[in-house]
Order: structure tokens, then sequence, then C-alpha cells
């Protein structure tokens, strides 16, 4: 496909600017080394100033420039941004907030995706646009709107989306007394005699039933899906020799990714190492920042498009910190070193106006270049070559860890104690290794658990008797899987197990019963190997009895002292893990030091702290990234297998080094 071609390009909006400046931004594109630009993804109203009166001269004049300049392009459906002109004749497209208050113009997403008319106009739209551009081979590719699901927090609750939610919950329980027996609607006199009663969650005096806000977290993932869809079936059918993708946000939990993803040709990232949104620290930690590009890739097992790659200091209303010197070509590093295979900068040149004039971009206000189009001009000539030689390959790793959005909106819904995150659960065990250099992917149930030597599932809390039988027949067959606190708690219409005691499904391949269980409010407990202490349980306890497995730790303090809090039960060829609690740092490190023993989970390399080095596939050997994201000088020490072709073995701030190792 014509996206091979393709490595690294810009964000670029030439409505924003005056048409005798165009011809200099592209030779400034060109000269950088970029090879595309996206654009036109909020421009609906300069494409279309009033109904059926498309302005696509413009459009075709930009990359017409663009295309003279050797540059392909990118274009994103407006979809996120309908005009004020849309509004004005539609008012009901506006949403309708969770205290039934209608939302009002201005910003972005300001709409109910499910509302008929808005729909009506994005065919309509998106139709007249994709056959515009059917045949203008500038053209590669299209993005979808854009961060599907951002800005729109509960999405809408107005009527027309209560309707739909009806309809999706009667569709899949087919009769009221259905619905009625799976949430138990007998708590507080909830029960329905027809589905046109259920409400979308609004704000109650009290909270709604967990089984209700868990459907309602699914319809409405389920409605972005489909609204995702809609756009990619019109352009299909028009543009078939295009490929279609969508700018994702790593861990963002408004529709379940796994779905949004399939029927993409490959998923793209928006990449923010040091938003404004962030208090302390300024930079989110290289580990979180790894663990999303890792999550990405796993969402179609293959590698991505970044399209959005931080280029400066970000900011609305509140700035972020400004990228150090380097910071921006370690951040690219990090991004190809996991899996992108195209990188785009956010933004060209940084606007004069509007709510993101203090986003920065490649350029300043001033569109003279600077810092920090000189680092990056440099970070694409020293990566062009390394990238041709890993494109489209996949790497597999021993260990992974299993996501659900099930799961993360039931811990959303009765997070039990106030800081337990499903999410920062997950990417604190995704940290253990990552300090260690050893390679994770982020798996779906679909996956195949037995690609991988090691499995972790945290927090499994709900769970059904196909979910039990897949881990059951992964450890069966020789894999080691670890399990959590809160396993095994309710079925997948949120409602607790009675039948048997926790961790209930899987209390047999576990090998273990849990009578009690505490909540550390204000407490931590100390846990030990042996006789040493090493280190604490934190946020909450299982109290486990064994029946069939040996215990690894134990917890040494409160009435439970002396009992079990991490065990292991061989099962078949392999073992089951299970830890009873949230660990510290150093609790952490020292029980899954003992599991990646058991299970001869090796580095890439050792290095120190700071230092993250990455390793990914290439058609005939092994690209190894060394990256130092930290503010010191270090050395690294690579194998001697290993052919330096960027870089040093010793590293300044924020620098980087890669090697290549060929297939013998």
């Amino acid at each position: 496909m014509i996206e091979n071609n393709v490595f690294f390009g810009v964000d670029y909006y030439p409505e924003h600017w005056p048409r005798d400046r165009w011809d200099t931004d592209a030779i400034l594109m060109k000269e950088a080394g970029f090879d595309a630009v996206r654009m036109g993804e909020f421009s609906w109203a300069k494409m279309e100033p009033e109904l059926n009166h498309f302005c696509f001269e413009w459009l075709d004049d930009a990359i017409s420039i663009l295309k003279s300049y050797g540059l392909k392009v990118v274009l994103g459906t407006p979809t996120a941004a309908p005009p004020a002109w849309i509004i004005e004749g539609n008012p009901e497209i506006l949403p309708v907030n969770e205290l039934g208050i209608r939302m009002g113009f201005g910003g972005r997403h300001h709409v109910c995706m499910s509302n008929k008319s808005y729909r009506e106009h994005i065919i309509r739209f998106v139709n007249e646009i994709a056959e515009h551009y059917r045949d203008n081979d500038a053209v590669i590719g299209w993005q979808i709107d854009n961060e599907l699901g951002n800005s729109h927090k509960e999405l809408c609750m107005c009527e027309n989306c209560q309707s739909g939610f009806q309809e999706w919950l009667k569709n899949k329980y087919k009769t009221i007394q259905k619905l009625n027996e799976s949430y138990g609607t007998v708590f507080w006199s909830q029960t329905y005699s027809d589905f046109h009663q259920i409400p979308a969650p609004k704000v109650t005096p009290n909270s709604h039933n967990p089984s209700l806000l868990l459907d309602w977290k699914r319809f409405c993932s389920d409605l972005i899906i489909d609204f995702q869809q809609m756009q990619i079936d019109i352009i299909r059918s028009i543009c078939p020799d295009k490929f279609i993708t969508h700018n994702f946000m790593g861990f963002y939990d408004k529709s379940d990714y796994f779905n949004l993803a399939k029927n993409l040709d490959f998923v793209s990232h928006d990449q923010y190492p040091s938003g404004f949104w962030l208090e302390d620290p300024a930079v989110t930690p290289s580990s979180e920042l790894a663990a999303n590009l890792d999550f990405i890739e796993g969402l179609k097992d293959k590698p991505f498009w970044i399209l959005e790659q931080q280029a400066g200091p970000t900011g609305w209303e509140i700035m972020g910190k400004t990228p150090r010197p380097g910071q921006l070509r370690l951040w690219t590093a990090q991004s190809i070193a996991h899996g992108a295979d195209a990188v785009f900068y956010f933004r060209w040149r940084t606007c004069l106006f509007g709510t993101e004039q203090y986003w920065h971009g490649i350029l300043p206000h001033s569109g003279i270049p600077g810092r920090r189009y000189d680092e990056i001009k440099k970070t694409i000539s020293e990566l062009h070559p390394v990238m041709q030689k890993i494109r489209g390959v996949k790497n597999r790793s021993d260990v992974a860890i299993l996501f659900s959005y099930d799961q993360n909106w039931a811990f959303q819904i009765q997070p039990h104690h106030p800081d337990l995150n499903y999410t920062k659960q997950l990417i604190k065990y995704y940290a253990y290794f990552y300090e260690r250099n050893i390679p994770v992917d982020f798996i779906s149930y679909e996956s195949d658990f037995s690609e991988y030597r090691l499995l972790i599932a945290p927090l499994q809390f709900l769970s059904d008797e196909d979910i039990a039988l897949k881990f059951k027949t992964y450890v069966k067959n020789g894999g080691n899987l670890i399990m959590t606190m809160r396993t095994g708690v309710k079925d997948e219409n949120n409602v607790c197990f009675s039948e048997s005691q926790l961790p209930g499904p899987f209390s047999e391949l576990l090998g273990i019963e849990i009578l009690d269980y505490d909540c550390f409010l204000k407490l931590s407990v100390q846990v030990t190997i042996g006789d040493k202490i090493l280190g604490k349980a934190q946020k909450w306890c299982d109290i486990i009895n064994l029946n069939f497995a040996k215990a690894i730790a134990f917890y040494d303090e409160e009435f439970y002292k002396g009992t079990p809090a991490v065990t292991v039960n061989a099962y078949g060829k392999g073992d089951a893990y299970y830890i009873g609690f949230e660990p510290d740092e150093r609790l952490m490190n020292g029980i899954m030091d003992i599991i990646s023993t058991n299970c001869h989970i090796e580095p890439i390399l050792k290095s120190q702290k700071g230092v993250e080095i990455v390793q990914r596939v290439a058609a005939d050997g092994k690209c190894y990234f060394a990256l130092n994201h930290s503010d010191k000088a270090v050395r690294i020490m690579p194998n001697t297998e290993w052919k330096r072709i960027l870089g040093s073995d010793v590293l300044d701030p924020y620098d980087i080094a890669v090697f290549y190792e060929s297939i013998k």
C-alpha cells in the first residue's frame, strides 16, 4: 500500500494561515524531511459554509502545493466539530449531560452521536468529500473524526440516547423479566415492567444499580463504534484503495478500543508526554509512556502510526512543561521502538487564535524555525533509515498483561478503595518489567494466551464460565498465570457470585479460598517472605485459606498475621499465582523477582535506572534502542553482537542510541 512510503509527517492547518504562506510551509516541511501531512479534521465550516454549498477549492489548492513538494496527505473527516449553521438548524444535536442540561455550541464534540439529524449531515458530507478526493493520488488515506469520545464525558443522555439504550438492552436481554433477574432490580424497588421505563443514568439522589451503569458504559462504547463504522462504510465504498485509521488515546476508556480497532486498516495514537493536565510529575513517567505505546500496538497485534506526537509545550488555559533539548528526539525514538511505523507531529505552527493558541507546534507563533524545528529535522534524518529496516514487523514478548474494558468500567463504578484504579494497577505491574528491560504485550480475552510464558491478569473482578475455562486451559497446558485481589467476585452482569467462596470460578485453578478481606483506608500491612519483611500491602487485603496452593509470602500484621498473602498452585503443567493485595514498589519487586525467576523471564539488556532498552524486530535481524530518559549522562554496555548504527555507548541527557543485530 502507498502508506509504506510514509515515515514522518506533521499536522497542518492551512486554513489558519494566509495563502501566500503555504509554499513557505511546504518548503520547510520538505527540508525537514517530512513525507506527509494530516489535515482537515476540524474544517467542516470552511469546507461547507452553508448547506450543500461545498468549498473544497482552498483544500485542493493546499493539497496541490504540498504534492508539488512531494508531500502526501491524510485527510480527516471533520465530524468532531459540526459548524454553527448545522446546530442552528438542528439544536437537538447538542448533547444532554448527566444533570439533564443541554450543552451549548462551542469547543468540539458538541454532539449527540445517536442523533438522526447529525448522522444525516455526516452521511451527506462524508459522501461528498470522499467522492471529491477518491481519484486524488496525493490523498493516501483517511482519519475518521478525531479522538472519538474525547470531551464527551458521559456522552449524551438525551431522550434519543435513552431510547437507543433501551433498544440495546432489549436486544441483549430479550425480555424485561430477564433484565430484572440479571440486574437484581428487586433491590430498592427498581423492578421494571417495560424497557421504556429504564433511564439513561442521570444524576440521582443516591447511586444507580451497578449492573445498569455497566451496561450504559457498554452501550456508549458500542455507539461510538457504530458511529465510526458509519463513516468507514462510506469511505470504503468510494475510496477502496485508500487506508482508513483513527487517532486513539492510549488507555482512554470511553469505548472498547479492541473493538473500535477491528475494522480499521491500522490504528493510530496521540502521544503527549508532558501534557498541561499533568501536575506532578510534569512529564509522564517513561514507563507509563511505554505502556501506552505497547497497549496501542496490542489493539490489532501489529505496528501503528502516531498521528499526534508532541512537538512543543502543550496548553489551553494552562500551559505544560517545555520539552528539554533532546526530549522531542527521545520521545520520537521511544514511539518508534515500541511499534510506530510512522510519526506525525502535532502541530506544524503554533496557532494565533482559538482554544489551542498555546498548544505549541514545531514552529512558534512567528513561523520562524528555531530549536524545535532543528531537533526534529535531525531526528528525522537519523531515524528514517532505521524505520526502513523495521517497518511492518511486530515484536513478540514472553510476558503479556490482560486488559479488559469491562473490568475497568466495573472498577470505575465501584472502586472499593478511593485510590484503586484498574489501569494504574496494570501499569504498576508493567513498570516492574519495564524497569528491567523485559518486553510486555497487552492483550485481550480474544488473544491466544498460549503464545506467552507468563500472563498477568490483575483485578479479574467480573468473570464467566468461558473466561474461567480459558485461564484453566492456559495453565494446564504449561502457562504461568498471575491473578490478584478482587478476582472472581461477580458475573458478567456485575452481580456477585453466590455458588462458592471467593475467588469464585477460579478457586480450583488457584487452589485457595478467600473467606474474608480488608479494605485499607489509611492503613498498610507488612508482608514477609521467610523471616524478611519485603514491603507493604496497600489498598486491599484478601485473607487467604490454602486448599491445594502453597504460600510464598505472609501478612505480618493485623488479626490475619501469619496467613498467606501470596500463593502458587501447580495446575497441570503450569503454575497459577495469586497476590492478595496491591504491593508497594519494594514488595512488587520482591514478589515479581521470584515469579520471573521461576518462569525464566530474561531482560534484553541490563541498564542503569532511567535508561530504557527496547527491541524491535526487523525482517533480517533486530534493532535495539537505548533511550536515556534521565537528565544525567549514562554509559550502557551493549552486547558484543550488536552493531552500532546511531549514537554511542555514553548517552547524554535525553540521548538515544540504536544498534542492530543480524540474524545468523
